[in-house]
């Protein structure tokens, strides 16, 4: 699994930052669990780098339900 970062901007939250990524804002659980240390953090300010998980395209393409329902 190939990973990568990024690096956040004034005002970034965490659906923002997966629909800029993959498209879809609901995929933003991967995010959370690839930074832990992060996850109490609602609005980031600039400058914070996280690590981003490589999905496979099926996820990235198609609708996924929360992972609460």
């Amino acid at each position: 699994m190939a990973v990568s970062s990024y690096t956040t901007i004034q005002g970034d939250m965490w659906d923002t930052i997966a629909y800029r990524l993959w498209g879809n804002e609901m995929l933003f659980h991967h995010l959370l669990a690839s930074n832990p240390s992060y996850r109490n953090m609602v609005i980031f300010p600039s400058g914070i780098t996280l690590t981003i998980p490589s999905l496979s395209t099926e996820l990235t393409t198609k609708a996924v339900d929360p992972p609460w329902k």
